[in-house]
């Protein structure tokens, strides 16, 4: 028996029990379909974490210090610093941040104010929608002045203020400068709530004379790595200590977060994919039904000269068929779910060439694996005996 006329037997025998073989499919089909809905919207995340970090910059190093009493990593060196090495850095910033009390008139809020310097705009590509940024006078005079996001201005001023209006920040009156260009729809705990003074005013209000944090910003992506290299050699001359310092850079973090959401997405996949195991099951399941129905079929078959692996033949493409045509399904289900909730998250979520390949791949596979056994018990009957069955 040619494979063409065992696929037309196939197809007949799935057309005949049209119900049964839906039901023998459901479980391929939901398995394929978690699989690629899980995956594709893992990948989805992980498109949308490339692309946060990108924005953040892939040329950027933070540097975080522990200045001790004797060991002291002065800001106006890191300055200098940058200065020599001005081909490899483009840009530094200090960075101080605490929690104080914002207030209006009678409203009242905690908010994180940031201290930084005058490059702190262009390091993280910030626009204003009024006013200037904190500029290198403001630093040196210790000047109270801030510039705020669009959240503060919705929550502390209601919706409207101007450029030199003021607030109370822990007390002390502060003059608005700048109002930055709203970036996250204005959501608490966003890039748009935010507040930035002077640092040289944040280091006084924390009662601290030393600044512990720093963002640098290299002058391309490619000097990220030497750039560290700089760092670490003067960080530790001045301090002594690799403990008391810690230098990391945007491109490791995101391949941290890579590598952490392509394990998810894996384990994730794993689970989805037990679905299909018990998906093969229920095929050999309803196979050795069928067997045990046909058996009288195949004693006729038999007899009239066909060859034990026309039978073989025979019931393991069906099964295929089943779990194929259940994997495809499945396959279509999981794109446009994938492709509907990428959509309602706002990720791009597309499923992979990868994921759809291997769920095909996963699914005949079933089919075939779990089909020879119910296919090699009907090729090994007895023709004799299969024909006196009832």
């Amino acid at each position: 028996m040619s494979i063409i006329q065992a696929f037309k037997l196939a197809g007949k025998s799935i057309i005949s029990s049209k119900m049964r073989s839906f039901l023998t499919m459901l479980g391929m089909i939901i398995g394929v379909f978690s699989v690629i809905t899980l995956v594709g919207l893992m990948n989805g995340v992980t498109n949308y974490v490339v692309s946060t970090f990108s924005d953040m910059g892939t040329n950027m190093i933070t540097v975080s210090v522990t200045n001790t009493d004797t060991r002291v990593v002065d800001v106006d060196e890191v300055y200098e610093f940058v200065k020599e090495n001005s081909s490899v850095f483009e840009a530094v910033t200090p960075q101080v941040t605490s929690n104080y009390t914002v207030k209006n008139g009678t409203t009242s809020e905690s908010e994180t104010v940031t201290g930084v310097g005058e490059d702190y705009m262009s390091i993280n590509s910030l626009a204003l929608a009024s006013g200037r940024f904190i500029q290198y006078a403001d630093i040196k005079n210790r000047y109270k002045g801030c510039v705020i996001g669009s959240f503060i201005v919705d929550e502390i001023f209601e919706g409207t203020v101007s450029v030199g209006e003021t607030l109370k920040i822990n007390g002390t009156v502060y003059t608005i400068i700048g109002i930055l260009e709203e970036q996250a729809d204005s959501e608490e705990n966003s890039e748009d709530d935010c507040i930035y003074i002077p640092y040289s005013t944040a280091v006084r209000m924390s009662y601290s004379s030393n600044i512990s944090s720093y963002a640098f910003a290299a002058a391309d992506a490619d000097y990220v790595d030497y750039g560290k290299e700089l760092l670490d050699d003067f960080l530790y001359t001045t301090l002594k200590n690799e403990d008391l310092y810690t230098i990391s850079t945007m491109a490791e973090l995101l391949e941290t977060v890579t590598e952490m959401t392509d394990m998810l997405s894996v384990i994730l996949g794993g689970i989805a994919s037990i679905s299909l195991l018990v998906a093969g099951i229920g095929i050999m399941n309803i196979m050795l039904v069928s067997v045990v129905e046909r058996t009288k079929e195949i004693g006729i078959r038999k007899s009239l000269g066909a060859k034990k692996r026309d039978i073989m033949w025979q019931f393991v493409i069906e099964a295929a068929s089943i779990s194929t045509i259940g994997g495809i399904l499945g396959i279509l289900l999981g794109w446009g779910t994938t492709r509907l909730l990428g959509n309602a998250f706002g990720l791009d979520a597309t499923p992979t060439v990868g994921s759809i390949i291997l769920a095909f791949g996963v699914s005949a596979g079933i089919g075939i694996g779990f089909g020879y056994m119910p296919a090699n018990k009907a090729a090994k009957l007895n023709p004799i005996d299969a024909l006196r069955s009832e």
